[in-house]
């Protein structure tokens, strides 16, 4: 609950971004550089003059997006390739898991690296990078789900009855794995958005002047003395969706786990 709690906060300050900011987030007031916070700058304003409060709402929304393409490219490519291995095994098998161990050999964050400086520094390249980078775990947990599926009865039952694969892999296989897939969603989810904010720090993730707040914590190095509470704002932004999505999937899978639901 506390979980998606925060999750809930992090995609409320998205939502109202798309209709509400009490500044435009990308515009400069020079006069009003290094403000504290104040009635009208709830947390004071950057070395540009702009709003960080702002600033914070819209990188709710670069956040999101990160997240939401990257795991989709994640899910939609691991777990099918989890699922094939798993009812097909042998050389199939082989190949893929031997394939997805090199590339978790990788950090998800290393491989957005290699793109970035690759492909140059973009919101685009960022959500592709971490979506391959975080394959591997999809594609591990779909197979160990779909070897628990295979061995049960009313499979070898779908099996006697010539059922075919495609068709197992939908009505069985795919249903009752669904529960750890999400899970992974969301612990993946943690794993973008930081691997986002790092990228964006490191100046290869969302480019300048589009509000984020990797960046943000970026440009406020050098006021960490004088306005610190420049860095904690976006910190404390990034902190509060990382917790939150790694107690999500904490819950959910002990939601979805019988033994750790106390049921057997």
């Amino acid at each position: 609950m506390i979980g998606g709690a925060l999750v809930a906060v992090v995609v409320l300050s998205a939502l109202v971004s798309f209709f509400w900011t009490p500044y435009d987030p990308v515009q400069a007031f020079p006069a009003d550089r290094l403000q504290n916070s104040s009635p009208g700058h709830l947390m004071g304003t950057d070395r540009y003059g702009r709003d960080v409060f702002s600033g914070i709402l819209y990188g709710a929304r670069i956040t999101l997006l990160v997240g939401l393409i990257a795991v989709g490219i994640a899910l939609l490519i691991g777990t099918p390739l989890g699922i094939l291995a798993g009812m097909r095994g042998g050389f199939t098998e082989e190949v893929s898991m031997r394939a997805a161990d090199i590339l978790l050999a990788f950090p998800a964050l290393l491989v957005a690296i290699m793109f970035g400086a690759v492909f140059g520094a973009s919101t685009t390249t960022a959500m592709v990078a971490i979506g391959i980078g975080t394959i591997p775990g999809f594609a591990r947990v779909a197979r160990s789900g779909t070897l628990q599926v295979m061995s049960t009865e009313y499979v070898l039952a779908a099996r006697a009855a010539s059922q075919n694969a495609f068709r197992i892999a939908v009505r069985h296989v795919l249903p009752n794995i669904a529960g750890i897939v999400v899970v992974q969603c969301s612990v993946s989810f943690a794993i973008a958005v930081l691997a986002e904010a790092a990228l964006s720090f490191l100046g290869l993730g969302t480019p300048p002047p589009t509000p984020s707040w990797g960046r943000m914590l970026q440009e406020s190095q050098q006021f960490l003395d004088t306005y610190p509470m420049l860095a904690v704002w976006p910190g404390v932004a990034i902190a509060i969706a990382v917790l939150g999505f790694n107690l999500l999937g904490d819950g959910l899978r002990d939601r979805f786990d019988p033994k750790l639901n106390g049921e057997r």
